[in-house]
């Protein structure tokens, strides 16, 4: 299955310590190049989440975000009287020099008693990890969707341009018979016009064998110049290979971009002969079109992981 290394997705998952947002964007690129955009608090799951990412994504420079949000659930925390007496005895000790210091606001008794509780915090923290683990994995499932979606169009617009390449090398195939009776006319005209220019009565010296031989002869050469049935029949080979390349639904453990940059340079080398044995105007114009196509089917590579 092709998939394209362009596409976005996010999700948000509810839990009882909060809310967390995982998005991912990705962009063409040689490599897979992951960056991150995490708070802080979060920062020690960067190494998990790059392994989770990098094991099911190949290529592409891939930005993650990782926002939270934390429910303040104040009903819950405990004031202890041990804590309260120690508050209440410093701040008479500051009050002794300085005079105008005020008393802490009950929220400020709420978050300092909640921060005097370092076991707890420790285990919201592995809850606040667990979660943003399960989050970007279903954010990756997401993403991964899109890329399938996305690389199924592109999968289809390059197929279509091989259906074009197959129109094109079907009507070279149809013109060859046509251009080498052609030649041939043209080289029986051209000999009798010689011959009549020369000698007036030259046909009477050479007989209607002998004349016919000629002919076959230069037109036999002819047709071994412009022979390109093992070009055509290569070209058709490397289209039918890119067509299961892009049909295939197995996924391939190698990138494809590789697989495709190199049935491009073969196919562009073909063309390339084709062109040089070409000794008809339309057939020229035919292998232009060819590498128009070709090209146009590099730049849609471009976005396959």
């Amino acid at each position: 299955m092709i998939y394209s290394m362009t596409a976005f997705a996010s999700h948000q998952s509810q839990f009882s310590l909060g809310s967390l947002t995982v998005e991912l964007k990705s962009v063409n690129n040689r490599y897979l190049d992951i960056h991150f955009r995490i708070p802080d608090e979060l920062r020690s799951c960067e190494s998990a989440l790059r392994e989770l990412l990098s094991q099911q994504l190949r290529r592409g420079k891939l930005e993650v975000r990782i926002s939270y949000q934390k429910k303040n659930d104040q009903s819950k925390i405990k004031l202890r009287k041990t804590v309260l007496k120690n508050i209440d005895k410093q701040l008479k000790q500051a009050q002794e020099v300085l005079q105008h210091v005020t008393p802490p606001s009950l929220t400020e008794l709420l978050s300092l008693s909640q921060s005097l509780e370092p076991h707890k915090n420790d285990l919201q923290d592995t809850a606040w990890q667990e979660q943003c683990l399960q989050t970007t994995q279903l954010a990756l499932n997401e993403f991964i969707a899109a890329r399938a979606r996305e690389g199924l169009r592109l999968s289809q617009t390059m197929l279509d341009y091989v259906a074009q390449m197959k129109d094109h090398l079907q009507g070279v195939k149809e013109k060859l018979p046509t251009i080498q009776a052609d030649y041939q006319e043209k080289l029986q005209r051209k000999l009798r016009e010689t011959l009549e220019k020369v000698a007036p009565d030259g046909f009477a010296q050479i007989s209607g064998e002998e004349l016919s031989a000629r002919i076959a002869n230069e037109a036999s050469l002819f047709s071994l110049r412009i022979d390109v049935t093992e070009e055509l029949d290569r070209l058709t080979s490397h289209q039918h290979e890119l067509a299961l390349l892009l049909k295939s639904e197995k996924p391939n453990k190698q990138s494809v971009g590789k697989r495709l940059d190199f049935l491009f340079q073969e196919m562009n080398r073909e063309i390339n002969t084709l062109g040089s044995k070409s000794n008809d105007l339309s057939i020229s114009q035919t292998v232009i079109e060819l590498k128009l196509l070709v090209e146009q089917l590099r730049e849609q590579a471009q976005n396959i992981e």
